[in-house]
């Protein structure tokens, strides 16, 4: 069976995107990241800062912060919440990107809304707390809060997010094909198992 669509989920800091960014192009794949984040924003009129971090963060690090978060008070759609009407809008989104295939789809519940599509590869990115924490200092700077901190509150709020919309828990091996620590691996030879474990070959190189 051909695969032709990989979702890659991770932990806050581990290169989850860059990977996902290096498996499409090295098969000449469509990558959904900010472009999805677009796209939904475009069929809700929800700004893409509220799509960003809401679409894959729960509001607070609180499973009961979904009860308290406005279904069916004014400016609900349809009766449902904010939150709710982005996730039915995103997974509709994610469906239709499938649809069309070729394609790496970085978080969001991807792999849930795919579990049932054949054709579709789910990885998961992970690496200890150092390495996460050395990372995000590099690439987004220090702050107030300890890098350690940033990463809990982060991953805290993902796994709630996951939780209350697939019932599963966020990061168990068994929801995905693959799992890797990107910390011994590297972004390259991340890519390189990936594509092996999927059975997918590379586009050749342009010389």
């Amino acid at each position: 069976m051909e695969r032709t669509v990989i979702t890659v989920s991770r932990e806050f800091g581990s290169g989850g995107r860059s990977i996902g960014k290096e498996l499409a192009k090295r098969l000449g794949w469509d990558y959904y990241d900010k472009e999805l984040v677009k796209q939904v924003a475009e069929q809700t009129g929800f700004s893409p800062d509220f799509i960003e971090e809401r679409g894959e963060f729960a509001g607070t690090g609180s499973i009961f912060s979904y009860a308290l978060s406005g279904r069916g008070t004014p400016g609900a759609m349809n009766g449902m919440s904010a939150a709710d009407f982005l996730w039915c809008m995103q997974r509709d989104v994610i469906v239709k990107l499938a649809e069309k295939g070729h394609c790496v789809i970085v978080g969001r519940c991807a792999d849930y809304i795919l579990r049932q599509r054949e054709a579709c590869f789910h990885i998961f990115v992970h690496a200890p707390m150092a390495a996460r924490a050395d990372r995000i200092v590099r690439l987004y700077g220090e702050s107030e809060r300890s890098p350690e901190q940033r990463l809990q509150e982060k991953d805290k709020r993902r796994r709630v997010n996951y939780k209350h919309y697939t019932g599963r828990e966020w990061g168990m091996s068994q929801n995905y094909h693959l799992c890797i620590d990107s910390s011994v691996l590297g972004v390259e030879h991340c890519a390189d198992l990936i594509l092996a474990a999927a059975g997918l070959t590379p586009q050749p190189k342009e010389v």
